[in-house]
């Protein structure tokens, strides 16, 4: 076991098998259900997430489930795909839930070192929960994170489901959710530059110059954008943005705070907020 998570290469395999494993789990689970899809896709998802935790626990790191973020989505909207006629909007939200699903996964590959080596942020709900640990680990950091993707997904797989007709405005924003991609991926790309060189105790470049979160606003945008393309097509689904609202709340209430807290120990940081925006990249008045 120790070799195994020493070694970048065996972890990277070994986490491959799980989410192959889970994937299919997912898969045969949605399909042996007869209930409303909404509610199979759900059942299925969690059921993939149940698999991933044992893993954490078996390895004993919680980061097991950090890909799960970015890759779930995939799977959903291309098993959802398989079969059915595509239309102009149907790819469009393939298509932008692909590219962001594999540019998101691809910086988790960049930055994974290892099942030897946990986020730093689960290694610090373990300090302070102590025996509440597990349960903490289960709910928080697997359980509600699926839930709120799933929430996510839910208009691209309505739209696949009951109805792929776009309309000008939903193509907008789409087009919305491309930009978030590009705007998360910018922010990574200059997040791991600033890493590298370490010019200071905070990153000032790009978009980190005017924003102290601006991969977080790209995450938090993509999924409005979906949202937002079906439901501009089917208003009737409107109830359909309780996704986008809840991955935006836990930005706001976890992601956030966590972020902060821990930065809010470095010399300057005060300063730093001062001149800083939480997340739109302008210039903040002094």
């Amino acid at each position: 076991m120790s070799k195994i998570k020493s070694s970048r290469g065996a972890s990277f395999a070994v986490i491959f098998l799980i989410y192959a494993a889970a994937s299919a789990l997912g898969i045969a689970i949605y399909n042996a259900f007869d209930y409303h899809p909404f509610i199979s896709l759900l059942i299925a998802d969690v059921s993939a997430t149940v698999f991933t935790f044992v893993f954490s626990v078996i390895f004993r790191n919680s980061s097991v489930y950090d890909p799960y973020w970015s890759v779930q989505p995939i799977v959903i909207i291309v098993a959802c795909a398989v079969g059915e006629k595509i239309t102009l909007l149907r790819f469009a939200l393939l298509f932008a839930i692909i590219v962001w699903g594999v540019r998101l996964t691809s910086n988790w590959a960049y930055t994974f070192k290892g099942l030897d080596h946990q986020d730093w942020r689960y290694t610090l709900l373990e300090e302070k929960t102590g025996a509440f640990y597990p349960v903490i680990n289960f709910i928080g950091i697997h359980m509600v994170p699926t839930f709120v993707v799933w929430g996510c997904t839910l208009p691209a797989f309505y739209a696949f489901k009951y109805g792929g007709e776009e309309s000008p405005v939903s193509l907008i924003f789409v087009a919305l959710s491309l930009f978030a991609v590009a705007l998360q991926g910018s922010a990574d790309f200059q997040m791991h530059r600033y890493r590298k060189r370490r010019d200071g105790y905070f990153c000032r470049h790009g978009l980190w110059k005017r924003s102290r979160h601006p991969n977080y606003l790209g995450e938090i945008l993509m999924w409005w954008g979906i949202a937002l393309s079906v439901i501009a097509s089917y208003p009737e689904v409107w109830y359909l943005a309780a996704g986008a609202c809840a991955n935006t709340l836990m930005f706001f209430t976890i992601s956030i705070p966590l972020a902060e807290g821990k930065q809010s120990a470095k010399p300057g940081y005060d300063q730093y907020k001062k001149e800083t925006r939480a997340l739109l990249p302008l210039m903040k008045r002094s």
